[in-house]
C-alpha cells in the first residue's frame, strides 16, 4: 500500500491506489500536532502493509510563520554578524511613517563573529581562529542553544571554514545541537540571501527533525518520503536536514498534480487554482512548471528552488467581518478546522463556506460524502446579525461574501498573468481543493477565462499530485564568468554537481538509468545585478535575450553578457500509478446521476438547480447549468452561464453555454 498525506489547514487529505484504482479519505487536521491526523488517516487506511507514505508537510512552514521554531543562533566572520538584520536597503512600504521590522528569528545576543576569511577565489587570506570558536562554541553550551546557522563569506568556493566551526562545535558541546552550513544548504554567492536561507532551515530543523521522527517511530524510517518546494519527493533522511526545502511541499504537490492530469487531457497552458480551506494558490504553468529561486516566507528570502506559486488569504474558511469604516471584508484570517466554520456546529463567525451554504450551493447532507453534515440551522443568527451591521439583506450579504473572496483571488491570478505579459484567456483554469469548485466558474468570468478543467476528486489533488511526482534535487554552483565562455569550461562545472547529483539519487534509491538532467545557467547583462534562469543549450545567449524581453518587456542584443550561476535539476523516475481511462463515450446522463433539484442563488435570483452525483456521470456526458455537482471531496457549481462535459478521465471540462469548450 502507498499513501499519499497532504496536511491542510482544515482537512487532511489522503490518496491511495487499492485494486489499481485511486482512493480518496478526509480527515480533520489536526493544528496542535499535525502527525496526529495523519496517522489516524494511515491507520484506517492501512493499519498494517504499509510500504511508502509521501507527506508534504507545513510543520516548516507554520513554525516560521508562528515563530516556534527552535532556539537558534548564527555564527560568521566576525564584523559580519548582523547581516540578518542590515538586509538590503528595499522598503517594502515607503511612506509609512510609523513602520516596524518585524521580530527577527535569531536577536542579536545569539550572533557570533569568529575570525577567519576566505577571498572570492577560495583562497584564505585570514586563518582560522579555533581559540575564539572554542568560546562562541562554549557560549552555546551555555545558552542552552538547539540549532545553528553557520554562514562565512565564500563558503561555496572553499568551505574549510565552515566545516572547522562545525567540528569545534560537535567537539565542545555537551548537547546535540543541529548544525546547518550554508555551502550545503545554498552554495551561491550573495551573502545576505545565503545567511537568511541557511537562519531558516536552522531553525526548523530540531522542529522538522522530531516531527518526522514521530512519524518514523508509527510506520518506520525507510517508509516516508516527503514532498518538496521545487514539485519533487525526497527521502526523510534529506527532509530532516534541509527542511528549508519543504517550505511550500503541499502546495507543490498540487501543481504537480495539475500539470501532469492537465498533459494528459491535452491541456499544457494552464492556471492551477487550489482553494482551501485557510488559503488559495495559484500558479501560471505555460508547458512546464515554474520554478522561482528567489522566494520569500515571513520576510525572509529564501534562495531554494520552488514551484512559482502565489498565495492569498482566502478560502473556505476565510472569515467575513466589517472594518472600522463600515466595509465588509473577508479574510485573511480564517476559523480554520477548530473551530471551523458555523456550520460545521462549533464555530461562531460566518465564513465563506458558510455564505455558499446559505445561497444553497453547498448541499448539508451531501457534504464529504454525507459522513459529516453541515449545520445549515445555525446560520440564520449569524446572518441576521451581519446583516444588520451591514444594512445588507441576508442574501446579498451572503453573496457579497463570495465577490469580495473571488475578487481577492482574482487579483492573485493577475499577478502571475497579466502583470507579467500573459493573457489569462489564452489559458486553462484547472480549478481544485476542497472549495475551488464553488468559485472557480465565477473566477472564469472575471479573468475572462473560456474553459475550466475540474480534476476527479480536485479536493485531494496535492495529496493525488504527491503519487504523481518523481524524485527531483536542484544543484548549483557560483562561477561568475564572462559570456562567452568555451564550452568545455562549462561542460566541466556541470559535469562536477552531475556526479553529486547521481550520488545522491542513488542513496534515495533510484537507478542510475532513471535519473534524467537538466541544465541551466543564471545570466545577466553586465551591470544588471539581477538575474534570469535560461536553459542550457547551443545558443543561450539568445536565449537569455528572448527571456528578458519576455520578462521585462525589452532586451539589450548589443550589452555584455555574464554567467552567474550553473545549476542542475536531476530527476530520479518514479513508477506512477495509472490514471483512469474511458473508451466508451455516452452522452446520455444517466437517470441515476440527478439527485434532486432546489432553489439556489446566482446574481440575486433564485433558481430551481438540479444536483448531480458526479460518481455516476460517464465519458461524453454533457448537462447546462445551472447545477451543483456533489462528490466526496469537493462541491463544483456551474451557473446558468455555463456548460460541462466529462472527458474519458472523469475530467469536467468546463464551457460558456454560447462558447463551447
Amino acid at each position: 500500500m502507498i499513501i499519499s498525506a497532504d496536511t491542510g489547514g482544515t482537512f487532511t487529505d489522503f490518496v491511495y491506489v487499492k485494486d489499481g484504482k485511486f482512493k480518496i479519505l478526509k480527515v480533520l487536521s489536526t493544528p496542535d500536532n499535525p502527525a496526529k491526523a495523519v496517522l489516524k488517516g494511515k491507520s484506517m487506511i492501512a493499519p498494517d502493509n504499509l510500504e511508502e507514505l509521501i507527506h508534504g508537510s507545513t510543520v516548516a512552514t507554520n513554525a516560521v510563520l508562528e515563530r516556534k521554531g527552535a532556539k537558534t543562533a548564527i555564527i560568521m566572520n566576525r564584523g559580519f554578524e548582523d547581516i540578518i538584520e542590515i538586509g538590503r536597503q528595499n522598503r517594502p512600504e515607503l511612506y509609512n511613517l510609523f513602520v516596524k521590522r518585524p521580530e527577527h528569528l535569531v536577536k542579536a545576543p545569539l550572533r557570533f563573529g569568529v575570525p577567519g576569511r576566505v577571498s572570492k577565489s577560495g583562497e584564505i587570506i585570514e586563518p582560522f581562529d579555533f581559540d575564539e570558536a572554542k568560546k562562541v562554541a562554549g557560549q552555546l553550551n551555555d545558552l542552552k542553544v538547539e540549532s545553528v546557522a553557520i554562514c562565512f563569506l565564500f563558503s561555496f568556493v572553499n568551505p574549510v571554514h565552515e566545516l572547522a566551526m562545525r567540528d569545534v562545535i560537535h567537539e565542545i558541546c555537551e548537547g546535540p545541537i543541529a548544525c546547518s552550513l550554508s555551502h550545503e544548504i545554498m552554495p551561491e554567492f550573495r551573502e545576505f540571501e545565503r545567511c537568511s536561507t541557511t537562519v531558516v532551515n536552522a531553525y526548523v530543523q530540531p522542529i522538522m527533525k522530531n516531527y518526522i521522527g514521530n512519524l518514523e517511530k508509527n510506520i518506520g524510517d525507510k517508509n516516508l518520503v516527503i514532498m518538496q518546494s521545487n514539485g519533487g519527493r525526497i527521502s526523510s533522511t534529506t527532509a530532516s536536514k534541509e527542511p528549508v526545502r519543504t517550505i511550500l511541499s503541499g502546495p507543490a504537490g498540487g501543481a504537480v498534480g495539475a500539470f501532469e492530469i492537465s498533459k494528459q487531457t491535452g491541456y499544457d497552458k494552464i492556471i492551477s487554482f487550489d482553494m482551501g480551506g485557510t488559503s488559495t494558490d495559484v500558479s501560471l504553468i505555460n508547458g512546464q512548471l515554474p520554478i522561482n529561486v528567489e522566494s520569500t516566507v515571513s520576510n525572509y528570502p529564501l534562495k531554494v528552488p520552488m514551484i512559482e506559486i502565489h498565495t492569498v488569504g482566502a478560502g473556505g474558511g476565510s472569515i467575513a467581518y466589517v472594518d472600522k469604516g463600515g466595509a465588509l471584508k473577508v479574510g485573511p484570517l480564517s476559523a480554520g478546522a477548530d473551530p471551523g466554520p458555523i456550520c460545521y456546529g462549533i464555530g461562531n463567525e460566518i465564513t465563506v463556506t458558510d455564505a455558499n451554504l446559505y445561497l444553497g450551493r453547498l448541499i448539508p447532507e451531501q457534504f464529504l460524502g454525507g459522513t459529516m453534515p453541515l449545520a445549515k440551522t445555525r446560520l440564520e443568527r449569524y446572518f441576521s446579525n451581519l446583516s444588520e451591521q451591514t444594512g445588507l439583506s441576508k442574501v446579498k450579504l451572503a453573496e457579497g461574501i463570495c465577490d469580495i473572496a473571488n475578487t481577492v483571488m482574482e487579483k492573485a491570478i493577475r499577478v502571475i498573468s497579466v502583470d507579467r505579459g500573459y493573457d489569462p484567456s489564452e489559458f486553462t483554469l484547472c480549478s481544485f481543493g476542497g472549495a475551488g469548485g464553488m468559485h472557480a466558474c465565477f473566477l472564469a468570468d472575471l479573468l475572462n477565462i473560456p474553459r475550466i478543467l475540474i480534476p476527479k476528486d480536485p479536493g485531494i489533488l496535492s495529496a493525488k499530485g504527491m503519487l504523481l511526482a518523481d524524485c527531483i534535487r536542484d544543484y548549483s554552483k557560483t562561477i561568475m564568468v564572462d559570456y562567452p565562455i568555451p564550452k568545455e569550461t562549462l561542460n566541466d562545472e556541470f559535469q562536477e554537481l552531475r556526479k553529486k547529483a547521481i550520488s545522491d539519487l542513488s542513496l534515495e534509491g533510484i537507478a542510475p538509468n532513471d535519473i534524467f538532467i537538466d541544465q541551466f545557467v543564471d545570466m545577466r547583462y553586465k551591470g544588471q545585478s539581477y538575474e534570469l534562469i535560461v536553459e542550457y543549450g547551443d545558443d543561450i545567449r539568445n536565449t537569455f535575450d528572448q527571456v528578458h524581453e519576455k520578462r521585462y518587456g525589452y532586451s539589450n542584443k548589443d550589452k555584455a553578457c555574464e554567467i552567474v550561476n550553473v545549476r542542475i535539476r536531476a530527476y530520479g523516475k518514479n513508477e506512477k500509478p495509472d490514471l483512469d481511462k474511458q473508451k466508451q463515450s455516452n452522452t446520455a446522463v444517466d437517470n441515476d446521476a440527478f439527485i434532486f433539484t432546489k432553489d439556489c442563488v446566482f446574481d440575486g435570483l433564485v433558481v430551481a438547480t438540479k444536483v448531480i452525483d458526479r460518481s455516476k456521470l460517464q465519458f461524453g456526458n454533457q448537462l447546462t447549468g445551472p447545477l451543483i455537482i456533489v462528490e466526496y471531496s469537493s462541491t463544483i457549481v456551474i451557473p446558468p452561464s455555463r456548460t460541462v462535459r466529462v472527458d474519458a478521465y472523469g475530467n469536467l471540462i468546463v464551457g460558456k453555454k454560447n462558447g463551447g469548450f
